[in-house]
């Protein structure tokens, strides 16, 4: 069966590793044209590029800070330009400084406006700048990856966490506003393997924490990118009547207890 994301373009920001990555080489088994997002390395963005323009399928890089409104309608420019159109946008670029929450004064407000730059009005600034084109051509779809900590009250840190529910309200609210044309769902992962979350955490606790998941979950694993990524797709792909959701993607440890995940 065709996908009905062949042909499409999709900007996934934040792309050139983990969650991001995983999502453009979906999209592009998929048949979708991708744009891949850095803020920084180049080298790891230009490597997916390929690794999803060997699946047939386009694929732009480009360089932006999305903590910068003008690179956000930047980007957006350069796909329009590359591809003509805009279906879909995932806003997976976050930051997060690791403090434990019980640390008051680990954190200053310049670090909470820093983390809401990007995981907040970031994304904001990129719905903005995308949703013109989106309706434009009919619709499109927009999937923000929050994170179990912004319903749980958990994570890296109480900014990241504060981020992460304003984040999820944001998406109540822009469902309300962008429809019928377009819909707005949110991805919470828990924890995520990778070298991101082990060099925050430490790789002791990163290996205890992922130890505790794989004992206690209902799915008896730790999630990785790969797996955040399908629900990411999947609200790209399908839900046509879905808007305004958020969906934890944390293999039920939300049940299981205490939360412990950390994204």
């Amino acid at each position: 069966m065709t996908s009905s994301l062949k042909d499409k373009a999709v900007i996934v920001t934040g792309s050139s590793s983990g969650i991001g990555a995983a999502v453009v080489r979906q999209l592009a088994d998929r048949g979708c044209n991708v744009v891949i997002n850095f803020s920084r390395s180049q080298g790891p963005a230009d490597t997916v590029a390929e690794e999803c323009r060997a699946k047939g399928v386009e694929a732009l890089v480009v360089k932006a800070n999305i903590a910068d409104d003008a690179d956000c309608k930047r980007l957006v420019a350069e796909t329009e330009h590359a591809f003509g159109r805009i279906d879909g946008l995932v806003n997976n670029a976050g930051t997060t400084k690791f403090v434990a929450h019980n640390d008051l004064d680990g954190l200053s407000g310049s670090d909470f406006l820093d983390i809401y730059q990007v995981n907040v009005v970031g994304a904001y600034q990129m719905i903005r700048a995308a949703a013109p084109i989106m309706r434009k051509d009919g619709g499109g779809s927009v999937v923000n990856v929050s994170s179990i900590a912004g319903v749980m009250g958990t994570g890296s840190c109480i900014a990241y966490a504060a981020s992460k529910g304003a984040l999820n309200t944001m998406t109540l609210s822009l469902a309300r506003a962008l429809g019928p044309e377009i819909r707005v769902n949110t991805v919470c992962p828990g924890f995520v393997q990778g070298d991101w979350l082990r060099n925050g955490m430490g790789a002791d606790r990163y290996d205890a924490t992922k130890a505790h998941l794989e004992a206690t979950n209902p799915l008896r694993r730790a999630g990785g990118p790969e797996h955040m990524a399908e629900a990411v797709v999947m609200f790209l792909e399908a839900g046509s009547h879905i808007t305004g959701e958020f969906l934890l993607a944390d293999g039920g440890q939300h049940l299981a207890g205490a939360p412990i995940a950390i994204r």
